[in-house]
């Protein structure tokens, strides 16, 4: 029987292709267009895998792109006004997507083990009524730091 050939380079990880990308294309940051790029040029490679590999890089993200970070209540509070800055100015059909996006982060803070009640409260009142957000913050800050 015959053996296959050995490989004769490197195993290329997505991290690589995308730094060569980056150094390549040089995106001041990474919208929406970009994202579409980048995720054809990586193909295979899931949506959630390329958004940690591209905040992983330290890459300028749109809202759009940087989705909903939840390592802290500052990080949430950010991506969630810079979401809320897009929905405010966008269509129909533009909102529906940012809401996906938060609901889609809703949803895995459940999942998460140690319990991100806070930051799903939230998420909530960001869904329930996006233009009230900011102010809501505000105040709930001034109530004392909540827990995380």
């Amino acid at each position: 029987m015959k053996k296959p050939p050995k490989p004769t380079g490197k195993k290329r990880g997505k991290r690589a292709e995308l730094a060569e990308w980056l150094a390549r294309e040089r995106p001041e940051r990474v919208g929406e267009a970009e994202f579409g790029a980048i995720f054809q040029a990586l193909a295979p490679v899931s949506e959630s895998y390329l958004r940690k590999l591209l905040r992983e890089s330290g890459i300028e993200l749109t809202p759009m792109v940087g989705g909903v970070r939840q390592s802290t209540l500052d990080e949430l509070e950010s991506s969630l006004g810079g979401l809320l800055d897009e929905y405010v100015a966008g269509d129909a059909f533009r909102r529906q997507a940012i809401r996906k996006i938060v609901i889609t982060a809703k949803d895995h803070a459940r999942w998460h083990p140690e319990g991100k009640d806070e930051m799903i409260l939230w998420m909530t009142t960001w869904l329930e009524n996006p233009p009230v957000f900011r102010e809501w913050v505000r105040l709930r800050r001034s109530r004392g730091e909540p827990p995380p």
